[in-house]
């Protein structure tokens, strides 16, 4: 025990013993500064500058460019061009396709393999002489039966007029396999479509972004306004490209597939689409296959 005591006792001492260091001019050995140390006091301060130099060296990489040149680290720069070229190179792929297609239907005209119509002229002549008053222009019950049918079905129509419905096309968002259908009685008003993560998304119609925010449960969300009243809804984006306010053409990429807010289960597509305020099934108006 008196052993123990007397080591602590000498280490202690040796700990707080106190030693001088003097600084002196080597040609008048005038005394420039002078310092009284203990070893603990030597000890405590080279700690105290070894802590402060690995938190600045640690900051200073983690907070300024200087990260970039450790090898193995990729730059954001360069990350933010390679997702713009993707982009770029997937609107030109379309515009490709395109003119190709257009291209090759010139082809044809010029080449002749176009199938012409054949007139019968003298059936044409025989029309022309027909005057309007030798015409019955009363409708018949058949025209009446028919126009009431027509009226009916563009009243519970997805669009307003036939015309509209011809003219009006919409264009699939993403091309994958649908996980989950379209379900009234489970009050899922969408098709998760099942796409790789990063896959851009793009907008079914031109139309103009009404929304386009991160919510909690559904992550990165942007809602595009149509016209003819509908409205299409992309959910579940690893990121958006578009801001609200911003006008779209139909097939333009609008985000990137992802897996982000609290009701997904992995990488896929959430596609609502609603017409005047009520909810239709994607599945009729677009083969997402």
């Amino acid at each position: 025990m008196a052993k123990s005591e007397k080591k602590s006792k000498k280490i202690k001492k040796k700990l707080l013993h106190k030693y001088r260091l003097v600084i002196l001019n080597d040609d008048t050995f005038e005394e420039r500064l002078s310092l009284n140390l203990t070893r603990l006091n030597v000890f405590i301060l080279g700690t105290i500058s070894a802590i402060i130099l690995i938190v600045a060296t640690t900051i200073l990489i983690a907070f300024t460019p200087l990260k970039e040149y450790i090898p193995g680290y990729s730059s954001t720069t360069l990350k933010k061009k390679a997702v713009k070229l993707s982009f770029k190179t997937d609107s030109l792929q379309r515009a490709i396709d395109l003119n190709e297609k257009y291209f090759a239907s010139i082809k044809q005209v010029l080449q002749g393999e176009v199938s012409t119509v054949q007139f019968n002229k003298d059936s044409i002549i025989q029309a022309a002489k027909l005057e309007a008053s030798q015409i019955d222009l009363n409708p018949i019950k058949e025209d009446s039966i028919l126009r009431q049918k027509v009226d009916k079905e563009d009243k519970y129509s997805l669009f307003e007029t036939a015309t509209s419905k011809a003219n009006f096309v919409l264009f699939p968002p993403v091309n994958g396999t649908i996980s989950d259908n379209y379900n009234v009685k489970t009050k899922h008003y969408a098709v998760d479509v099942v796409v790789a993560k990063d896959t851009p998304i793009k907008s079914t119609a031109d139309g103009t972004v009404i929304f386009a925010e991160w919510t909690a449960q559904t992550g990165h969300v942007i809602i595009i306004e149509h016209s003819q009243g509908l409205i299409s809804v992309y959910k579940h984006n690893a990121t958006l490209t578009k801001s609200q306010g911003d006008l779209v053409k139909a097939g333009e990429v609008i985000a990137t597939a992802g897996n982000t807010g609290e009701l997904s289960t992995g990488p896929h597509l959430h596609f609502e689409l609603w017409s005047d305020g009520y909810p239709v099934n994607p599945t009729n108006f677009i083969d997402f296959k």
